[in-house]
């Protein structure tokens, strides 16, 4: 089993290093531009129902279905969406939160071990069906809570980060054979 974990291209907000979380943006010019058709057509691809992933997938598989999968949506930020990092640098809450290790409940919006929950049901779920190959296109949040979670190599979620348009590819004996909930 072949299985692409594909982020997204850049959005205005990636570039501003905004937190987008859930707000529904379109690729940039620029990101649009990044991307190319990807050398291979599979049968389907599982995408985030949010804008910047479906775009993605239709340059990437232009000729390919697209199956949303709405647990794939990035994380919830709540109150941190559409601010920077420098933009909340005295706000308390953003304090406490990135003190914490941002795994802790955004003010309005999910934690980590919530969304990293979502996650790995949605996906285990597309593992259930065994199919030959795996195509998602999502979030940098997603990617790396599935690698986090499904793959051999150990690594810390944050350690999982790739860019915009980037990704994982794993082959079945990458993946962690059995996982305890």
């Amino acid at each position: 089993m072949l299985i692409y974990l594909l982020r997204h291209g850049e959005t205005a907000w990636n570039t501003e290093k905004r937190y987008q979380g859930r707000t529904d943006l379109p690729l940039s010019d620029r990101g649009r531009t990044l991307l190319g058709r990807a050398d291979f057509s599979p049968e389907r691809v599982y995408v985030s129902p949010l804008v910047r992933a479906r775009e993605t997938a239709a340059i990437l598989f232009p000729e390919t279905g697209q199956v949303t999968i709405p647990n794939f949506r990035e994380m919830d930020f709540g109150a941190f969406e559409g601010r920077t990092a420098d933009e909340m640098a005295d706000d308390p809450a953003y304090r406490i939160w990135v003190e914490g290790g941002c795994t802790g409940r955004c003010p309005g919006g999910e934690s980590l071990a919530e969304f990293s929950g979502r996650v790995w049901a949605a996906f285990a779920k597309l593992l259930e069906t065994n199919p030959e190959q795996l195509v998602i296109v999502a979030h940098g949040g997603v990617q790396m809570a599935i690698m986090e979670r499904y793959a051999r190599s150990r690594r810390d979620y944050f350690d999982w980060h790739a860019p915009c348009g980037g990704g994982f590819v794993l082959d079945g004996p990458d993946l962690i054979g059995e996982v305890q909930y």
